[in-house]
């Protein structure tokens, strides 16, 4: 079985590097989702126990403890505003299922003819629909597989997409880490907005998280778009994010990230401020969770999340 799994990464990592010649539409799925993950900036690939692992590495959803859902609510740049819903649980005998929504909403826009006159509003809006099982092949490894609905308008034009999500989970419990490879967004357009297609944002991701002995700490790290194409071997390893979350007490979490690519696309002149790092945190209320999260975009701005998660 473990030889079949490794045959299988390696096909779809040759599959996927077929599709990573840029970063295509639909970009609104490079976005982290729930604030958790965005307050690791988005090293969040070997993460488990959370509902949210379904956008991330759909292998981990075996990891989950019970059925759990989350809710979301992102404040982006210039009054864009997105969120999501996720909501996993097990299946005696089928695996631990799972489904999500993510939604944007760019606002309302002047729609004006080549003489500037004023003809009306228009809107803009993008929304992904997913469904995934994940499954244990042996006590420590388990495999996950989405399938990914994408639909995006802007005022009389619109745009589809189908794609999968796929991954893996390892863990190695007498060391205290846990180690994750996921296939995001691998598919294709289905109809485009002027008859030309263009190729969705894959993402190949490989992460570990170790929580340290006797450290109340999980730390995490994560190389991403390794399928891209670079100038040399070295640059596929320069898209990386580094995430820990410090467990202050039972109900208390702290977290802070740094998203290296980010820092590096965000920089302007020879200054960058704070771009790339993020900062957030979480409560515990009985069987509900309220996290947030600030990213920072350096000169630019900045982005706030919340979201809250239950148990059932």
């Amino acid at each position: 079985m473990k030889r079949r799994l490794a045959s299988f990464l390696v096909l779809s990592l040759l599959t996927a590097s077929t599709y990573s010649q840029d970063k295509g539409t639909f970009s609104f799925l490079r976005n982290d989702i729930g604030a958790r993950a965005a307050g690791l900036n988005g090293s969040f690939v070997s993460m488990t126990d959370d509902p949210n692992v379904l956008f991330y590495n759909p292998g981990a959803l075996t990891s989950l403890t019970e059925s759990k859902g989350s809710a979301g609510f992102l404040k982006h740049l210039l009054d864009v505003n997105g969120g999501y819903l996720s909501y996993s649980r097990s299946l005696e005998g089928i695996g631990t299922m799972g489904a999500g929504v993510l939604y944007m909403d760019y606002g309302s826009f002047t729609q004006t003819d080549e003489s500037m006159n004023t003809l009306g509003t228009f809107g803009a809006r993008d929304i992904a629909l997913l469904v995934g099982i994940g499954r244990s092949i042996d006590p420590v490894t388990s495999v996950g597989l989405n399938l990914k609905i994408i639909y995006s308008s802007i005022a009389g034009y619109s745009s589809s997409g189908l794609a999968l999500d796929m991954g893996v989970l390892y863990q190695i419990p007498s060391q205290n880490i846990t180690l994750g490879a996921s296939i995001l967004t691998l598919g294709t357009q289905l109809k485009s907005y002027s008859g030309a297609k263009e190729p969705l944002p894959l993402d190949v991701t490989i992460g570990i998280t170790k929580r340290p002995e006797h450290l109340p700490v999980l730390l995490n790290l994560d190389f991403h778009h390794l399928t891209d194409q670079q100038t040399d071997f070295a640059s596929h390893f320069s898209s990386f994010s580094l995430g820990a979350e410090f467990l202050m007490s039972e109900s208390v979490r702290l977290r802070l990230g740094y998203n290296n690519q980010q820092r590096k696309e965000l920089k302007l002149g020879t200054s960058a401020n704070l771009a790339g790092i993020s900062l957030g945190g979480g409560i515990v209320f009985g069987e509900y969770v309220i996290d947030y999260a600030f990213n920072s975009y350096g000169k630019i701005g900045s982005l706030h999340r919340i979201s809250i998660g239950s148990s059932f």
